[in-house]
């Protein structure tokens, strides 16, 4: 099940127009009246009257930037290869390199406590906030009661708003230094308030766990989350293979061993480990680079849903502790556009193979369901999603013209 987390990053962060739309901005009358009526609520969490004040003292109005951010509309989706061309860019790769060395020590420290590689916590520091350099500037309290106030997405702003709160009554953060992204995410690490609560650590042993301006709490509290999520220690989250001529499709889980004996190798020619199990992995169809993905890299989802961001994540990784680059080149032909995906999941669905939301974004379900209908079908069974595979399903089941 994804965490509260990457359900929210799901929502708002790789597709602002899928989230359900807010109400328009209030008026500040109303806006302060809404934050009157969380007291009760606050106080039954522990929040004292002195702290709730102290929250809300300089904010009198709904922040109206943020609300025009949820009626974005996503229709265009970004290839996972455009994505890798900025989350791993030769720049971060240099900056990381020098964040490790400096940090030597207190990286193999939180290593030793959580089993999660130094450069794995690297790689989600340096994506989710440049190292520390771009942990976000907005007042996290002003952004979800804005969001709360407007019911967007329920009552989930609102129950992050009281989280807020409750880290504001404990004394790690001030309501001033309290910041991050637009929707709620603190700090170097983006954390929403109940990730925060549940998984952020104290590692410098200051008495705060300080995901703001401490390096050593905000690895630790990435590694934390990841070990709670299931990181297993033994496996990598994943590597990039070379296949052999001829080989199934179809059959794409298993032991490493398993694939090993299918003639399947590394891209970078080392030996594949001969336990584990794993899934290929086809972000861009046969002749595109291509992936034993392990359950590490559905932990690395659980902190975002994204498939662009997991890969993104595990190759930083690979490339911090001086690994190559991709061996195989990312197809340059042309691929399906939100509009397109949505259709391929209503033709799909008309199909009886895809039961997940129409909502136009690639993921887990959409590739399973991909690779269900191409085997049944008697296509390449690649799991990619293009406009001759989206022609094949129309002609057959109608959705989606």
């Amino acid at each position: 099940m994804p965490s509260r987390r990457a359900l929210l990053a799901a929502a708002l962060c790789l597709a602002p127009g899928l989230a359900s739309a807010a109400k328009p901005a209030a008026s500040d009358g109303a806006f302060q009246a809404f934050i009157a009526s969380l007291r009760p609520d606050a106080e039954a969490r522990g929040v004292s009257p002195e702290t709730f004040a102290a929250a809300f003292r300089v904010i009198s109005a709904p922040d109206p930037g943020i609300l025009a951010r949820t009626k974005q509309q996503g229709e265009f989706v970004r290839p996972v290869w455009d994505y890798l061309v900025s989350a791993v860019s030769a720049g971060r790769i240099t900056r990381g390199r020098a964040r490790a060395a400096a940090l030597a020590q207190t990286i193999t420290a939180i290593e030793r406590r959580y089993g999660v590689p130094g450069s794995v916590m690297l790689a989600f520091w340096g994506i989710e906030s440049d190292f520390g350099a771009s942990a976000g500037s907005v007042s996290t309290v002003r952004a979800l009661a804005t969001l709360a106030e407007a019911k967007h997405r329920g009552t989930l702003f609102r129950d992050e708003l009281l989280a807020a709160l409750t880290i504001l009554q404990r004394g790690d953060i001030t309501p001033d230094r309290m910041r991050g992204s637009w929707a709620g995410a603190m700090g170097q690490v983006q954390f929403l308030p109940s990730t925060y609560l549940a998984h952020a650590v104290d590692f410098d042993g200051d008495g705060r766990r300080d995901i703001w301006t401490s390096d050593a709490d905000s690895l630790a509290s990435i590694a934390a989350y990841l070990k709670d999520l299931g990181w297993d220690p033994a496996v990598s989250w994943g590597y990039e293979v070379r296949l052999p001529e001829g080989f199934d499709l179809a059959d794409y889980t298993g032991d490493l061993g398993k694939f090993t004996a299918r003639g399947v190798r590394r891209a970078d020619g080392k030996p594949l480990p001969e336990q584990g199990k794993a899934s290929l992995f086809l972000p861009g169809g046969l002749g595109a680079p291509a992936f034993l993905i392990t359950g590490n890299f559905e932990v690395i989802r659980g902190y975002n849903t994204s498939d662009s961001y997991a890969l993104a994540v595990g190759h930083l990784a690979d490339r911090l502790d001086g690994g190559p680059g991709l061996a195989a080149p990312w197809p340059t032909g042309p691929r399906l556009d939100g509009a397109g995906l949505r259709a391929l999941q209503s033709g799909l669905a008309a199909a009886g193979v895809y039961d997940g939301p129409i909502d136009g974004r690639a993921g887990p379900k959409l590739r399973e369901a991909v690779r269900r209908y191409q085997i049944g079908a008697g296509l390449q069974a690649d799991g990619y999603a293009t406009p001759a595979l989206l022609d094949h399903v129309r002609d057959r089941h109608g959705p989606g013209r």
